[in-house]
């Protein structure tokens, strides 16, 4: 590398999502014959659907296997607008729908088609690693929405008013929430509705991923659908990987404005071009397909598992841990582990601290809170066995028993 020009100032400072770091973490030490837990991953352990799997393998049968359309095939749009309408009350147009690799991209395309320098992009802390991390590639300022655990983790008007300036061109909505779970009401969408009103520059990332996770009767509710209004400026953004356990096959989607979606087209036409075809046809035949039972079936697992880990967590001294309304995380709470020294020797002044520590003396792999912006807390997935969680809180009960 020497004598060659350095790397574009846009990667100043940026980190590795925190995620994806401590997973790696947690392969290395695996890789020397620990016997690891990863808890850091948001990737569901079931089986995509054997209809997405059957109509994946006859497209490329058929020869589906040329270049798709930017945007999306089609078939697919029109099962997304399908969808859209069936689940969420919502009407959008096939120029009003995007497809595209994954949700981050997405994410990736409105940013960079409407985010300058010093623009501001609202996130409601905690939040999921990636909004503020794509915002900054862009010159745009993160700014933070505190979500307190005492108001169940959903934004509320006055923290959201607290933030907003002449500089915010987006305010990101993510509920059910990664990763603390927590379902916004349409009352909670009707107070943060009346702030966003005063700011008419104002656009509105409705990232609803997780929108068929939620438990003990709580329902999910389309921001652009409670208050249409506003819809003109919501982009809603869904996708297959969460309650389709379709990770791999990177389907993301939006509904939008036509002139935003004509932009983020644009955008994707220069750097990816359209998604992988095959994948498009199976997203289509799992939209299009009655897939309810399969979904309760997560629901319930879900919903079983995130109460194993929070009772479990509740039981040990110094940590706290409120009970997910929706996704499949916990986010318990540490601050009384810091201060101590664990068995191998570890000062924990942080939940960061905690988490290298848990890792490296109980080959347990979490996320540190500071990652999502809110600390000191952990954020665990529930996205693996009830078998595995009962080790990994055995292995996390041992590791703060050992705490001095």
């Amino acid at each position: 590398m020497s004598g060659l020009p350095g790397f574009a100032s846009r990667l100043s400072g940026l980190p590795a999502a925190a995620t994806i770091e401590m997973a790696r973490r947690a392969r290395a030490l695996a890789a020397q014959g620990h016997d690891v837990i990863s808890l850091a991953l948001g990737e569901p352990d079931f089986a995509s659907p054997d209809i997405a799997v059957e109509a994946a393998y006859e497209a490329a049968r058929a020869g589906q296997t040329k270049y798709p359309p930017v945007d999306g095939t089609p078939v697919l749009k029109k099962a997304v607008a399908d969808k859209f309408r069936r689940e969420n009350r919502l009407e959008y147009a096939q120029d009003e729908i995007i497809v595209c690799n994954g949700g981050k991209q997405v994410i990736f395309n409105a940013f960079m088609a409407t985010v300058d320098p010093g623009d501001e992009v609202v996130v409601p802390a905690p939040y999921w690693v990636s909004y503020p991390l794509i915002a900054r590639m862009f010159g745009g300022v993160p700014v933070y929405a505190a979500c307190r655990e005492e108001d169940g983790f959903r934004l509320t008007a006055a923290a959201l008013e607290a933030v907003l300036t002449e500089r915010s061109v987006w305010l990101v909505l993510n509920f059910p929430n990664n990763p603390t779970g927590a379902v916004c009401s349409e009352e909670d969408y009707h107070a943060i509705a009346a702030v966003v009103r005063r700011f008419p520059k104002l656009r509105i990332l409705s990232d609803e991923i997780y929108e068929h996770l939620t438990f003990d009767g709580k329902k999910h509710v389309s921001f652009a659908a409670v208050v249409p209004d506003l819809k003109y400026r919501i982009l809603t953004l869904n996708g297959m990987a969460k309650a389709y356990a379709m990770t791999g096959w990177r389907v993301g989607f939006a509904g939008g404005h036509r002139d935003l979606i004509t932009a983020m087209r644009a955008v994707q036409s220069n750097a990816t071009s359209g998604i992988c075809t095959l994948a498009q046809a199976g997203a289509a035949a799992a939209l299009n397909a009655d897939l309810a039972e399969s979904v309760l079936e997560m629901r319930e697992t879900y919903a079983r598992r995130r109460s194993l880990v929070a009772d479990a967590l509740r039981r040990l001294p110094g940590v706290s841990c409120a009970l997910p309304d929706g996704a499949f995380y916990v986010y318990p709470g540490i601050a009384g582990c810091l201060g101590k020294t664990s068995a191998g020797g570890r000062r924990l002044e942080s939940d960061r601290d905690f988490a290298f520590a848990l890792l490296e003396e109980a080959h347990v792999a979490t996320v540190p809170g500071e990652a999502f912006g809110l600390s000191p807390y952990l954020r665990l997935s529930c996205a693996t066995s009830d078998e595995m969680l009962r080790e990994a809180c055995a292995r996390i009960g041992r590791f703060v028993s050992g705490l001095s």
